[in-house]
């Protein structure tokens, strides 16, 4: 099996090396990663300018671009096969609720998805994270699952790991997203010398607001990982037939 490997902490952080090592035993790997931290990304494209591939060794290369570049490239041009699988990660902190819609980790994923490869985005549910080998091990199983018996349809899933030791895990389970509540309030700093020029700061996401046992914020509280299988489509359905008599 191949396995592209890509992320948003960049190449050489440690959530990647720790899936690296654990994914090396299950398939022949590929790793197309960012050349350094794009936290947040989401799913953007950089179509403005060239980007610039480094091959640091074999079957090894960072990009100057996003995470959803590296993917886009890898497929589309840089490799001469099409990756059975994706996986991204292991992110230092979680992608839960509606972390998902800015996360560069699941924007990866997400990009091998919408080229029609199953994909993976695993994320380790602390920042700053320790047992990154925990959320490799689970990403590791995960990608046997896919070897032994392959989906009816590609599948992107957003599987969050706890920050615990392996042992410590209390199982696996597939839930649906939660919500937060509004992220802190951004926050000006002090200190800035340019007339005319203020400097903003964005907060901390903020806690969790629809946390039941049925989401992955109620699995990760239990030490449990959550697996979430994610929809691409954001057609409100609902709603079309009252926008439609609206604009009448």
């Amino acid at each position: 099996m191949k396995i592209l490997v890509s992320n948003d902490d960049g190449y050489q952080a440690p959530g990647i090396l720790a899936l690296i090592e654990a994914l090396s035993v299950v398939g022949e790997l590929t790793v197309v990663a960012p050349a350094e931290d794009c936290s947040a990304a989401s799913n953007s494209l950089t179509v403005r300018k060239p980007l610039r591939v480094h091959e640091v060794a074999a079957n090894r290369y960072f990009v100057e671009g996003t995470p959803a570049d590296c993917v886009h490239i890898a497929v589309n041009g840089l490799l001469d096969f099409r990756p059975d699988l994706v996986v991204s990660g292991v992110n230092n902190g979680p992608n839960l609720g509606d972390d998902t819609i800015y996360s560069g980790t699941v924007a990866a994923a997400m990009e091998g998805y919408l080229l029609g490869i199953p994909s993976i985005a695993v994320s380790l549910a602390e920042r700053p994270g320790t047992h990154f080998a925990t959320a490799a091990h689970v990403a590791a199983g995960l990608a046997r699952r896919f070897k032994v018996e392959r989906p009816p349809m590609p599948w992107l899933l957003n599987v969050n790991v706890p920050d615990v030791a392996e042992d410590d895990l209390t199982g696996m389970r597939v839930v649906r997203l939660g919500r937060r509540h509004q992220s802190e309030p951004v926050a000006r700093t002090r200190h800035h010398h340019e007339p005319g020029v203020q400097v903003w700061r964005i907060g901390p996401s903020g806690k969790a607001a629809d946390a039941g046992p049925d989401t992955d914020f109620g699995t990760i509280a239990e030490h449990c990982v959550s697996v979430t299988p994610l929809l691409i489509d954001l057609t409100r359905y609902d709603n079309l037939r009252h926008v439609a008599s609206w604009l009448a």
